[in-house]
């Protein structure tokens, strides 16, 4: 199970950190992770507090002094940019499978997968999940989906629920010139939802940046590490990715999406409803059922 980030510690201490150390946290937050390799001096000037203020907060948050916290920043980065080959070679990841360690393979799937799940939704932020059933509830919007590598089949499952009890949905087009032409056409209606997950992929930045600038609003599905995109977004929903295999697992990602739904799906109420019998009737209509 992956554990919290420094940026969780950082915030998980703001609200027993004195005035100044608060403002030391606000720039850690800020520029995070980055501005954690800044000298602690150039960190007080940001600030506008004294370098043992910068110092009292870092051992607020239990480090012995300011290049543990980098040495542990560090650590989290490593984790941040793994790979699955990386992970597969700093395991023991193929070594002694054979048929009879199938039963131990299957509880200990039970067991991550299980815990995963639990503490995916334990810790997901109350309000942004509620911010994004409103945003993606909102008729007025329009909603663009868009993922990565794996996570575009999440973008395609999530769309897809949508499309059932909504109108204004679609995906962010592969071919450049459709993509170019749908990022043009951004305002401050425009919902995208973002799926992106270590190694993170830089076009999801440029499009949440891109977002942000002309008023749209982003919600963004990531890791307990967080994608860079994290800056640009007004919803994030991050999950663990802990799996009996070297890749990131995504089923608690799915257990994210499936509780939007619901709460999609309760917050247009009778409208989700009609919509979907409309729906049914057309596909009928076209032999599609």
């Amino acid at each position: 199970m992956a554990p919290g980030t420094l940026a969780d510690e950082i915030r998980l201490k703001l609200g027993d950190a004195s005035p100044a150390e608060r403002k030391v946290a606000r720039v850690l937050l800020a520029g995070y992770p980055s501005a954690g390799f800044e000298t602690m001096a150039v960190l007080a000037e940001r600030a506008a507090v004294s370098t043992p203020t910068v110092l009292r907060f870092i051992n607020r948050l239990g480090y012995r002094g300011f290049p543990d916290f980098q040495t542990a920043l560090r650590a989290e980065l490593d984790e941040r940019n793994a790979s699955p080959l990386s992970l597969y070679e700093a395991t023991d990841y193929g070594r002694n499978q054979d048929g009879a360690e199938d039963l131990s393979l299957l509880q200990r799937g039970s067991n991550l997968f299980s815990s995963a799940v639990a503490q995916t939704l334990a810790e997901l932020p109350p309000h942004d999940l509620e911010h994004a059933i409103t945003l993606l509830s909102d008729g007025k919007r329009r909603i663009t989906l868009a993922g990565g590598r794996f996570t575009n089949l999440f973008a395609q499952y999530l769309g897809l629920h949508l499309m059932q009890v909504r109108d204004d949905v679609r995906f962010l087009p592969d071919r450049d010139v459709e993509r170019t032409a749908q990022l043009a056409a951004v305002n401050r209606r425009d919902v995208f939802v973002l799926f992106d997950y270590r190694r993170y992929e830089p076009d999801k930045v440029s499009i949440a940046e891109l977002v942000q600038e002309h008023g749209g609003k982003v919600i963004l599905f990531t890791d307990v590490w967080l994608s860079p995109a994290a800056a640009h977004a007004q919803v994030v929903l991050p999950s663990q990715v802990a799996a009996p295999s070297p890749y990131d697992s995504l089923v608690p990602t799915l257990a994210i999406i499936e509780t939007v739904v619901a709460g999609v799906l309760t917050a247009l109420g009778e409208g989700a409803h009609q919509r979907m019998q409309h729906g049914e009737n057309i596909a009928r209509r076209m032999g599609l059922y």
